[in-house]
């Protein structure tokens, strides 16, 4: 499996925008600046051509008057285009032929052209001549048996063309940029509905089953509205059904599950009176009844807390001595504890589930951790109280952490033992509704570190 990470959705759609004005572009670049180098060519050509027929026919018309002074008519009289030139090649043995430019003569024009003049044709021919481009144009006087030869500079149509290059190019630039920009705004208004959708679904798992989208304008995206909140619906209704039928199960064992206790307890007062074989049977009996009892005191607990109620009922607590009196409800009241000295002697906490959440780490290091080691009571910072229950277990893998705090998850380390695996749930979930956190660390030395951080209200400083 490729370990590259793909472009985002918005990413895409902004380059594939950019792309398609790429290529939109390049092409549109190349067929007009095609279009319009031939237009101009072609237009330089038939002005060319046909300023050289003018001019010969003045040259001609000057051969039929005085044919000795045509070299001062070529110098004086002939104007060709700035920048260009012209010749006069007599073709008749003898005759000399003449130019407008002194430094030109009838080598400067390109030979396949002077060959097609000289075989009484006529032509053109685009040429480089002395680092210029021109366009040369030939022709052949008949009556006089001569050539004649104009060049006109390409320049123009060579800047001309640039010009309009740099135009389109930058044009084309634009563009890009535009359409990128374009593709950028139109994947943040497809994404948004998509972005809505995302928060609505996180709200949603983070515990909010009421939330809902928006009915949207467009009929597809109404759609997924539509089909996202049917979803909703259908997922807080079996919730909320699986939640009640919990509930209901659970007050309806308590009464059953009371009187088993009282009736187990009163035979477990009386074993003395019992064979042993039975008395092995009445501990299973006992164990069982009363870990039943616990599972249906911990689910009635859960239900209460998914119905919402988080009410903190707050008051002053002098933690060290709530936390020993807890310890020694478990059997642990010797554990050795750590008592930071900044702590002030009370804080404000709801007492009741401080209570549950001590019990229960403490309860989950007996059952699975060998019992507990030390117990560790600080302040990391103004307004916040952090207690850890250290035990000389196995410890918890790093891959179970996380998982060890959700309902009904037990770790590798005590699956094979006692317990309902809702322990350490409700003690996330108490600790959470107090606004504090809850994590799992190794012990330096062997063993876990279960800890619970939670804030507090008129701390004495």
């Amino acid at each position: 499996m490729s370990t590259e990470r793909s472009l985002r959705l918005r990413t895409r759609v902004t380059l594939f925008f950019a792309g398609i004005a790429l290529l939109a572009g390049t092409v549109l670049i190349g067929v007009t600046y095609g279009f319009a180098r031939q237009s101009l060519l072609d237009e330089r050509i038939t002005t060319g051509r046909q300023q050289t027929l003018n001019n010969a026919e003045l040259v001609a018309a000057q051969l039929d008057d005085d044919p000795d002074a045509v070299g001062f008519f070529f110098r004086d009289d002939l104007r060709p285009e700035p920048g260009g030139f012209a010749v006069l090649e007599a073709l008749t043995p003898g005759q000399e032929g003449t130019a407008t430019d002194v430094d030109r003569q009838i080598d400067s024009f390109p030979s396949r052209l002077v060959t097609e003049v000289r075989g009484r044709g006529a032509g053109y021919e685009f040429a480089e001549i002395d680092g210029g481009s021109y366009l040369t144009v030939g022709v052949y006087i008949t009556r006089h048996d001569a050539g004649y030869f104009e060049a006109f500079p390409a320049s123009t149509t060579e800047s001309t063309l640039t010009a309009l290059v740099t135009a389109l190019a930058l044009g084309g630039a634009g563009t890009l940029v535009l359409a990128t920009l374009f593709g950028f705004s139109t994947s943040r208004r497809l994404l948004r509905p998509l972005g809505r959708v995302a928060d609505a679904a996180e709200d949603i798992a983070s515990g909010g089953l009421d939330t809902r989208l928006e009915s949207e304008s467009d009929p597809d995206l109404d759609r997924l509205a539509s089909s996202f909140n049917d979803m909703a619906d259908a997922v807080q209704t079996r919730i909320e059904r699986e939640a009640r039928f919990v509930s209901d199960v659970s007050h309806e064992l308590r009464s059953p599950i009371t009187a088993l206790t009282a009736a187990v307890e009163v035979l477990d007062a009386r074993r003395d009176d019992i064979p042993e074989r039975t008395q092995q049977a009445l501990d299973v009996v006992v164990s069982q009844v009363r870990r039943f009892d616990s599972m249906v005191i911990d689910l009635l607990e859960l239900s209460r807390l998914d119905a919402g109620a988080t009410e903190l009922q707050l008051e002053r607590l002098v933690l060290a001595d709530l936390i020993r009196r807890v310890a020694a409800r478990f059997g642990s009241a010797d554990v050795d504890m750590a008592i930071d000295s900044r702590l002030p002697s009370d804080v404000t906490l709801d007492k009741v589930r401080f209570e549950r959440v001590v019990g229960n780490l403490i309860e989950n290091a007996i059952h699975h951790g060998g019992g507990v080691v030390r117990i560790e009571l600080d302040q990391p910072r103004a307004g916040l109280v952090r207690i850890a229950v250290e035990d000389g277990g196995p410890g918890v893998a790093q891959s179970e952490r996380d998982r060890i705090f959700e309902r009904y998850s037990r770790g590798s380390a005590a699956r094979h033992r006692i317990g309902t695996g809702l322990g350490l749930a409700l003690v996330r979930e108490h600790a959470e509704a107090m606004g504090g956190a809850t994590w799992v660390e190794d012990r330096q030395g062997g063993g876990a570190r279960f800890v619970v951080e939670l804030p507090t209200d008129g701390v004495e400083e």
